[in-house]
């Protein structure tokens, strides 16, 4: 537990620590809760200081922002990380916090990564969240909604910061400039601040490397300014909220049929280090929730795709998956065959255990044919078109019902429209059975 978020000597901070902004005019961004009369605005005013939680992604602001409003309300604050530190700390900055109640005086806690607190860990300081003895301000890059628990969001507001714009970044860009000694031209400026993916933190770590490759006359050569990018790829957390946003991005762009909007998110997948084999596993389910029987081809050609990838790795074996996922995109939908799995699962789970009617069963015994196991079952290749009219494969109280329902697309269509006689021919036939 420290006292100071900031305290390393200023010849040794990094430069996007250097540039931190020590009042809220310098702070680029959040203008949905910075701007005035918005919530943080009147608490940087001085209206009463709350607990809280800021969620955001990396790099816009969420560790400045509770400095700030620790500042602005006169309060002292002390910082735990959720990642080092336990229940010992936690009751030390209660502590702390009675010590300074007691003098009048209001103890901010701000907890980084807040969201790695443990329940047990959460439940340690909820009660002097909640009488007052600290104020909780709590940075995460991850859904609270997910990771805290009920209690403890019930006692705090949670304020959703956002991905710094390109313009942003290029402003931040520009004030550092003259920190590592660097005039960029607006070309490279834009690069890097695309290139940092709208967290702050990253265009001025990459604006440090630039003024470290940068010339005499401080310039950036277009040598230079490829070696920064290098290495710079997209915000991509493999366990995190934007890990699933994105896979469901993908998915939806495939059941939406717009191959090219799928393309980019399998890209943007690939470009932030995901596996492509956990890709190939949702393309598989992808082809059968969504195209599923208006196109069996799909599931073939996903599969192919994923063997092509386990024998030949990247790239090749990524060109096959974005073969198929295209296809996937391009071709007609259904997601019929889903529907009637769930719709059967859900028969089984709501039903009993339905014995299995005696002419569908078993005989492989004398004693089983003696019990008429097997008895007065057609044999449908033995029908006319193979088909046993009015004959019952369902136990006798789910007799007539239907989980599968297909659609008018593509091949499913032609499905439809055999099972739509068949079903006539069995009504007809069954009247004699089931009267």
């Amino acid at each position: 537990m420290t006292d100071d978020l900031f305290g390393a000597p200023a010849t040794t901070q990094p430069l996007a620590a250097a540039l931190r902004p020590s009042t809220a005019i310098e702070v680029v961004g959040q203008t949905h809760l910075l701007a005035k009369g918005k919530p943080l605005a009147r608490c940087l005013s001085g209206e009463a200081l709350h607990s809280m939680i800021l969620w955001g992604p990396p790099g816009v602001g969420k560790t400045t922002l509770a400095q700030l409003l620790c500042d602005a309300s006169g309060s002292r604050m002390l910082k735990l990380s959720a990642v080092m530190d336990g229940v010992k700390a936690i009751r030390e900055a209660v502590a702390v916090g009675e010590a300074e109640r007691a003098g009048g005086r209001q103890c901010v806690l701000f907890v980084d990564e807040v969201h790695r607190f443990n329940k047990s860990q959460q439940d340690a300081f909820l009660p002097f969240v909640e009488n007052g003895t600290l104020t909780l301000i709590g940075a995460t890059t991850e859904n609270p909604a997910f990771e805290l628990n009920s209690a403890l969001l019930s006692r705090a507001r949670v304020y959703r910061l956002h991905s710094l714009s390109t313009a942003e970044l290029e402003s931040i860009l520009q004030r550092g400039e003259a920190e590592v000694s660097l005039t960029l031209t607006n070309a490279q400026r834009e690069r890097i601040a695309l290139a940092a993916d709208g967290d702050a933190r990253r265009a001025l770590n990459l604006l440090e490397l630039a003024g470290s490759l940068s010339g005499d006359d401080g310039s950036l050569d277009e040598v230079g300014l490829e070696e920064v990018m290098r290495g710079s790829p997209r915000r991509f957390d493999k366990n995190g909220d934007n890990f699933y946003d994105q896979i469901s991005a993908l998915h939806k762009a495939v059941r939406g049929s717009s191959p090219d909007a799928a393309l980019y998110w399998y890209c943007r997948m690939l470009d932030g280090g995901c596996d492509p084999l956990y890709l190939a596993r949702r393309v598989i389910r992808m082809a059968s929730e969504d195209v599923g029987n208006a196109d069996p081809r799909a599931l073939s050609l996903s599969l192919d795709a994923w063997q092509t990838l386990e024998r030949l790795g990247s790239p090749e074996g990524e060109l096959a998956l974005a073969q198929a996922i295209t296809y996937l995109a391009s071709v007609p939908k259904s997601n019929a065959v889903y529907t009637a799995f769930k719709a059967a699962q859900r028969a089984v789970s709501e039903g009993g255990s339905e014995e299995v009617p005696v002419h569908l069963r078993n005989a492989p015994t004398s004693l089983a044919k003696s019990e008429g196991h097997g008895a007065d079952y057609r044999y449908a290749h033995d029908e006319t078109d193979a088909f046993a009219a009015g004959e019952s494969y369902f136990p006798e109280s789910l007799h007539g019902s239907r989980f599968y329902d297909p659609t008018d697309r593509g091949l499913e269509a032609r499905i439809k429209a055999r099972l739509h006689d068949l079903r006539i021919r069995d009504r007809l036939a069954s009247r004699r059975r089931y009267p």
